[in-house]
């Protein structure tokens, strides 16, 4: 099974600074990349995709056009992309409130995303999902759920599945880290550790669980060294470096896929929009904000990474830059245009 770990590249090293939040900057070594070079410009495009259409939704929810809350990606692009590059188009994901961007990496049509977000007939659901409860059963995407620890037992039970009917088929749970505080966690890690299901839970741990800094609801905050406690892998990267999540991420998934069973991956990132649109921040620090979102931007490190080591041209990248922006605005016309659901459908797929 193997102890729990810090690895992979941009592993966190012991030590670092104390943000003005009191919460622990950790120093980070950076390895050879071993992403392969024709997945460079995917990963790109996944992490930029995902920020412009965030960006994209947040200006449509601030001008009224979204129904209920919504609850955006910014700042944790690294995750979703890294994650999702080695996975199937059949493997199965399950997600949280804060789904979007795991339903992009993971294939999800965005011009339907966009619509279900503006409750329209031609979203994912037809309209009647929203932001927080979209799925995708085409592209394995299970639904993303307003309840906190909702993924876990939909995830075990999926990968259960996929082990039974000898598929090769890999379940990936997203969850945050209040949400490993939730009964589901245990509950489900136990039962796949003890099946050897093959599922990878992967805990973005942006240090605040809705309002709530992680040393206020965790005595011990290294999330991956619960996996101990159920004799499977625990690793912990630096979420903000899309070459560490894919290097640990594609380890884990091929580690589940051969019959070695769950892991439990701990990436740790950092929100840059609030809890919510509309979440004034005042539990943040400004100069722990400032920081990540100025030296530690996932994009922001992936361009100077490729750049600096010769992967990818400057061109290559405002080409993506580009045909993203073109993409999104399409994206949110064709959302914005589409209609409504019909009074006639309001008791169709209602049980």
């Amino acid at each position: 099974m193997g102890q729990p770990a810090a690895v992979g590249s941009g592993s966190e090293a012991a030590g670092g600074s104390e943000t003005a939040g009191g919460s622990k900057r950790r120093e980070v070594c950076q390895m050879e990349i071993s992403m392969p070079a024709e997945k460079l410009a995917s990963a790109y495009k996944t992490m930029v995709t995902i920020r412009k259409a965030e960006e994209a939704f947040q200006k449509l929810f601030l001008e009224g056009k979204v129904p209920g809350f919504i609850h955006l990606y910014l700042g944790e692009e690294a995750v979703a992309a890294g994650v999702c590059l080695d996975l199937r188009q059949d493997d199965f994901v399950t997600s949280t409130h804060r789904g979007h961007g795991h339903f992009i990496a993971k294939g999800a049509d965005l011009k339907k995303i966009a619509a279900e977000i503006l409750g329209k007939e031609t979203g994912l659901c037809r309209g009647r999902g929203g932001s927080m409860h979209m799925t995708d059963v085409e592209n394995g995407l299970y639904g993303s759920t307003g309840i906190v620890g909702g993924g876990f037992p939909p995830a075990a039970g999926l990968a259960l599945a996929a082990k039974k009917r000898k598929t090769g088929q890999v379940a990936v749970c997203f969850c945050g880290d209040g949400s490993v505080n939730e009964g589901t966690f245990h509950e489900s890690i136990n039962l796949a550790a003890i099946w050897d299901l093959p599922v990878v839970f992967v805990c973005e741990n942006n240090l605040y669980a809705q309002s709530a800094p992680q040393e206020y609801h965790q005595k011990v905050r290294d999330i991956y060294r619960r996996a101990e406690g159920y004799g499977i892998p625990g690793i912990s990267v630096d979420g903000m470096d899309v070459f560490a999540v894919y290097d640990a991420a594609a380890a884990a998934v091929k580690r589940a896929r051969e019959g070695g069973g769950p892991t439990l991956l701990e990436c740790r990132t950092y929100l840059f929009s609030g809890h919510y649109v509309g979440d004034a921040k005042a539990y943040r620090y400004p100069e722990e904000m400032r920081y990540y979102q100025t030296e530690r931007d996932c994009i922001k490190l992936f361009r100077e990474r490729v750049s600096g080591e010769g992967l990818m041209e400057e061109s290559e990248l405002a080409a993506i830059d580009s045909c993203v922006e073109k993409e999104v605005g399409a994206v949110v016309a064709f959302a914005e245009t589409s209609p409504f659901p019909s009074e006639a459908g309001l008791t169709q797929h209602v049980y």
